[in-house]
C-alpha cells in the first residue's frame, strides 16, 4: 500500500432503492418500458443518492448499486464462463427467516473478464455525477467459487481440479482491477464475506463434510484476492467488506473472525477491511490485533443497517476506545456494517432511517478523529 487512506467515514455500498427504480424495473420486466427508459429512471435515482451521500458529509461515494438485482450475482452473470439459471424450488438461500429467489450460477467454460463489462460504465457514470471520491464495489473472486455448487461446475477442468478455478479467478480479477483503474477508479472495493462465513462453525463443519478443509479454503481465498490485486497501481486502494449475511434484515452465518483473522490481514494485500461488527454473532475485537503496524485501515461496522434503531454516539466512541485497545486509533475508521440492500428488496428500514445511519457515520468520525 502506498499511501495512507483519504477517510475516516465510508459505506459499505449498497443503498436503498426508491420507488421510482421499483416501479421501471418492473415496468421493464413486463416489457412496458424500454432498457432506455429504465436507464433514464436509474441515472435519475443515482444522482439523488449521489446527493444524499455528499449532503452527510460523506467523502466518497457509490452508486448506491441501484442497477443491480443481487450485490454479487450482477456482477458475476457478465463474467465469460458463468450462466445463471433459475429453478424450479422453493427458495435460493436460506436465511433466518427470509429466504432469496432461486437463481443459482453455474461455469460451463473458462472463466474471464470482458474488456465491455457493464459496472465499467456503471462506474464511468458514477464518477461523472459526483465532485467527491467515486467508489464502486464488487463481490470477491471467493464469492466466484462459494456461491456455486460442486454440482453446477460443469467445466471439466475445474471439477477435476479446483485450484485451476482458483488460478483462473485471480487472472481474472486482475483483469477487472485493471479494467476499473483504466476507467479512473482509484478507490475499488472487493465484497469478500465468505471469509467471515468460514469462521461459523456449521459452515466449517458443512465444508468438512464435503472433503475441503475450511482453513485451506481461507487460504486459498486470501491468495486469490493477493493475486488479484498484487500488480495495481501504486495511486489505486482495495477495500475488501466482510459481513455473515444481508437480505431484507436477516443473516446467515455467525462466529467471531479468530479462525480468518491472520489471512485476512497478512496474506490478502488489501488496504482497507469492512468488518462487521453490530451484533454478538461478529464476536469480540480481539482479531483486530493480527492487523499489521502501518496504512491499513479498518472500519469496524458498529453501526447496523439492520434494523432503524439509532446508536449512541457516546456508545460508540466507548466501542473505539475498546478497538483501539486491541490496533492503533489511527488505523481505524467508521462504516456501517453491511449495506443498506445488498438485493433490490432491501433492508426493513425506511429512508428517514438510512440516512439518519449515514449522518451518524459521519458524525462519529468528527467526534473520534476530527475528520470525516
Amino acid at each position: 500500500m502506498s499511501h495512507t487512506p483519504l477517510y475516516r467515514a465510508d459505506h459499505v455500498g449498497s443503498l436503498l432503492r426508491p420507488e421510482s427504480v421499483k416501479v421501471a424495473r418492473k415496468q421493464f420486466a413486463e416489457k412496458t418500458i424500454s432498457a432506455e427508459q429504465l436507464k433514464e429512471v436509474e441515472d435519475e435515482a443515482i444522482r439523488d443518492v449521489v446527493k444524499l451521500q455528499e449532503s452527510v458529509g460523506l467523502k466518497v461515494v457509490t452508486d448506491g448499486e441501484i442497477r443491480r438485482s443481487f450485490w454479487h450475482y450482477d456482477f458475476m452473470q457478465d463474467l465469460v464462463g458463468f450462466e445463471f439459471v433459475e429453478r424450479n424450488v422453493s427458495t435460493g438461500h436460506n436465511f433466518k427467516g427470509a429466504n432469496t429467489r432461486p437463481i443459482f450460477p453455474t461455469i460451463n467454460g473458462a472463466v474471464d473478464f470482458p474488456d465491455d463489462h457493464p459496472m465499467l460504465e456503471h462506474f464511468r457514470f458514477l464518477a461523472s455525477v459526483t465532485s467527491v471520491t467515486p467508489k464502486i464495489s464488487i463481490p470477491g473472486p471467493s464469492c466466484c467459487h462459494f456461491r456455486v455448487a460442486n454440482a453446477d461446475i460443469g467445466y471439466k477442468p475445474y471439477r477435476d481440479d479446483i485450484e485451476a478455478l482458483f488460478a483462473d479467478l485471480a487472472k481474472t480479477y486482475a483483469k477487472a482491477v485493471q479494467a476499473f483503474y483504466d476507467a479512473g477508479c482509484r478507490y475499488l472495493q472487493m465484497d469478500d464475506i465468505f471469509f467471515a462465513y468460514l469462521c461459523d462453525p456449521k459452515i466449517r463443519e458443512e465444508k468438512k463434510l464435503e472433503g475441503t478443509d475450511p482453513d485451506w479454503l481461507i487460504d486459498q481465498y486470501a491468495w486469490m484476492m493477493n493475486e488479484a490485486i498484487k500488480n495495481r497501481p501504486e495511486d489505486m486502494l482495495i477495500g475488501m467488506h466482510m459481513c455473515r449475511g444481508n437480505f431484507k434484515s436477516t443473516w446467515i452465518a455467525e462466529g467471531a473472525y479468530d479462525p480468518a483473522a491472520d489471512a485476512i490481514f497478512n496474506k490478502t494485500g488489501v488496504d482497507l477491511f469492512f468488518m462487521e461488527y453490530d451484533t454478538d454473532r461478529a464476536g469480540g475485537l480481539e482479531p483486530l490485533r493480527l492487523l499489521s503496524k502501518g496504512k491499513q485501515r479498518v472500519y469496524p461496522g458498529f453501526i447496523t443497517t439492520k434494523t432503524a434503531e439509532l446508536e449512541s454516539l457516546d456508545d460508540l466512541k466507548r466501542k473505539f476506545d475498546e478497538a483501539s485497545k486491541y490496533a492503533d486509533l489511527d488505523q481505524l475508521g467508521i462504516a456501517p456494517q453491511c449495506g443498506f440492500a445488498s438485493t433490490e428488496e432491501g433492508n426493513s428500514i425506511t429512508e428517514d432511517d438510512q440516512r439518519r445511519k449515514l449522518e451518524l457515520v459521519t458524525a462519529t468520525a468528527q467526534a473520534v478523529w476530527g475528520e470525516a
